[in-house]
């Protein structure tokens, strides 16, 4: 009689389980919706439900398909809120504290997805003013899967923007919302799903990737869940063994972080640099490095913060003999916060184990390196000890496989669908640099995928121009980072799209670079343009040329007030005569045309300007400030 109770008892809660209604995680409290437009509105329940959404006075109905999936239509509402959503059937359910806004997915890479606390010591101000509860944000879980489309998100909920919720907000993002909320005072919600290193084909659907062999054959090939187990576990058990044989082989572990260690036989290097450029050489595995610096009476006895720079690619750093923290790859800055119990008057050591597992391993030129207790600061640039802790082979290993065709599309974006959105920003390219004339085809392929499963029209699609980096080149040469910013350049010709264009904004030694705001308000530019705002203003663009003897004169667009070189005269531009045999040239701006020459080309053929991978000193722009985008016209 007792278990005959309890099986009726499961039986009873289980059949209330599934007649509950549910949501899914986009529409829950603090949502953001989509204002002036007709909003599905979608969730689970029992099959043949009746749903009931409460809204104001307002009272809407629908019923549950067989499959227990419904959808009921909101009527376009004006911006506001904060309004209440209640969802009543077998069971309630409210949404408190609704806003209606622009809602804008944020996707692409790590330039997208880097958070505000990366860039907290450029940003202090920003960060301590941000209380805006018309800002909001919701993070999509970086999750990927190759067989299904999901119809849900696994985590996530909506954040206001405070000084403490902001950290975790895109940079970019957070600065676009600021800009457009400023000037239109509207609530602007951020679906914020992006994933570092993600090329192009993860984004993009299944049956949109047929026209690309490559990829959509290494979709149907990771659609193996034993392929994608056996690469993962190679892969963990490549780097566990690599890891452990480091440690094993590395002399100085446990013993060269120490203070009394006798370092006087140790090689020396100028930090930042590179033990490549040293003795040493181009070596992989441990190298360790010490410095003794000298800490006057008024920084004892305070906590205090370590700023590393960037190393290449993992460290672990400690000050007198004690730890105060490590970095597992090479892209975050080093900043260790340390208490007030690590320094002493007088002689201090500090030591840093430096693990390089492939390329050149060292400290990234052109970064801060100093120790700091409150206001004052020792600089620790200059001259190290270092020694080798052990060699080892370069660790190898595959691509990530949530980098795979499609994967974060079905994961990420697919959930999304029915959410009514405003348009989209998007900030990569650095992953398909390899091949930018297949990403002339991949990237508008993309849009016009997303375009098609929201259902919107042509929503706006707003994307930043890769910025410049990595070391400038003397002479005029080919360049696969110019070469995507070409393509990114051509797909302008699809409609509603704009382009912030970033080319002076950029660090040569940082894929990262911190200057987020720049990006935000050049997006939030780019948004007012496909708005088409009276005076809404781009960055100069190539429209047109033409051959007038041995002079190539170039018409631009969105040249606004007038065309300005910043500095003396204009630079980096090329010219090439049908050998294709690009030279420096001279140019002018005349109207809102540049006239471009050289002596070495009597019968020029081709133009280009900022074709490099750090075109640093391009300076033609508009006078309202915003940087012409590199072209070719070959």
């Amino acid at each position: 009689m007792i278990r005959y109770a309890v099986c009726l008892l499961f039986i009873l809660k289980t059949s209330l389980l599934i007649g509950e209604i549910k949501l899914p995680r986009l529409i829950s409290d603090g949502a953001v919706l989509q204002r002036n437009i007709e909003l599905k509105l979608w969730g689970w329940a029992a099959p043949n439900e009746k749903i009931e959404l409460s809204f104001g006075a307002k009272k809407i109905t629908t019923q549950a398909n067989e499959s227990g999936e419904w959808l009921l239509k909101l009527p376009p509402q004006p911006a506001g809120g904060p309004h209440t959503l209640i969802f009543a059937g077998t069971n309630q359910v409210t949404i408190n504290n609704v806003l209606f806004g622009d809602v804008w997915v944020c996707s692409g890479q790590s330039n997208m997805e880097l958070p505000m606390e990366r860039v907290k010591e450029k940003y202090p101000n920003e960060i301590a003013d941000a209380s805006h509860d018309y800002i909001r944000h919701f993070l999509v879980a970086d999750k990927f899967d190759f067989k299904k489309v999901h119809t849900d998100l696994d985590a996530g909920s909506w954040v206001a923007a405070t000084p403490a919720t902001v950290l975790e907000f895109s940079a970019v993002a957070y600065f676009f919302a600021l800009d457009l909320y400023k000037k239109y005072k509207v609530p602007v919600g951020l679906i914020n799903a992006a994933l570092g290193g993600s090329p192009v084909e993860a984004w993009i659907s299944e049956d949109a990737l047929l026209p690309f062999p490559a990829a959509y054959n290494e979709l149907q090939r990771f659609k193996d869940d034993a392929l994608i187990k056996e690469i993962e576990t190679t892969d963990r058990t490549r780097a566990s063994k690599w890891y452990s044989e480091l440690n094993r082989k590395d002399a100085g572990l446990k013993k060269w972080n120490q203070v009394t260690v006798d370092d006087a036989d140790w090689s020396t290097l100028n930090v930042p640099g590179y033990w490549a450029d040293a003795t040493l050489g181009n070596v992989n595995g441990a190298v360790w490095f010490r410095k003794k610096i000298t800490v006057p009476s008024n920084m004892v006895g305070k906590p205090g913060k370590l700023w590393m720079g960037r190393i290449v690619d993992a460290d672990s750093v400690f000050v007198n003999g004690k730890f105060v923290g490590t970095t597992s790859y090479q892209y975050p800055p080093r900043r260790y916060s340390f208490g007030s119990d690590v320094l002493q008057a007088g002689e201090n050591v500090i030591a840093v184990r430096v693990i390089s597992n492939s390329g050149r391993g060292g400290f990234v030129l052109d970064k801060p390196y100093y120790l700091a207790v409150d206001a004052d600061t020792l600089d620790l640039k200059g001259e190290w000890k270092y020694k080798l802790g052990t060699t080892m082979p370069p660790l190898q290993g595959e691509p990530p496989v949530r980098w795979k065709p499609a994967g974060l599309y079905n994961r990420m974006i697919a959930p999304l669908i029915n959410y009514k959105i405003k348009g989209v920003i998007w900030y990569q390219g650095e992953s398909n640099t390899r091949d930018p004339q297949l990403y002339e085809k991949t990237f508008p392929a993309l849009i016009t995928n997303w375009r098609s499963k929201w259902k919107q029209g042509d929503f706006p699609f707003l994307f930043v121009q890769l910025t410049n980096f990595m070391e400038t080149k003397a002479q005029p040469t080919e360049s696969d980072w110019a070469a995507l910013r070409q393509a990114q350049f051509k797909t302008l010709s699809i409609a509603n799209t704009a382009m912030a264009v970033t080319i002076d904004i950029g660090e040569w030694n940082d894929i990262h670079p911190l200057n987020k705001a720049d990006v935000g308000k050049r997006l939030a530019l780019a948004a007012q343009q496909v708005a088409k705002e009276p005076n809404a203003m781009g960055s100069p663009l190539y429209v047109s040329h033409q051959i007038k003897g041995n002079k190539i004169v170039i018409q631009f667009k969105q040249t606004g007030s007038g065309l300005i070189a910043k500095g003396d005269a204009l630079k980096y531009f090329a010219i090439a005569g049908a050998d294709k045999k690009f030279v420096w040239a001279q140019a002018r701006i005349e109207g809102n045309t540049v006239v471009v020459w050289s002596d070495a080309v009597t019968k020029p053929v081709a133009v280009r300007y900022a074709w490099a991978d750090n075109p640093e000193g391009a300076n033609l722009y508009n006078k309202e400030g915003l940087p012409a985008s590199p072209f070719s016209t070959d």
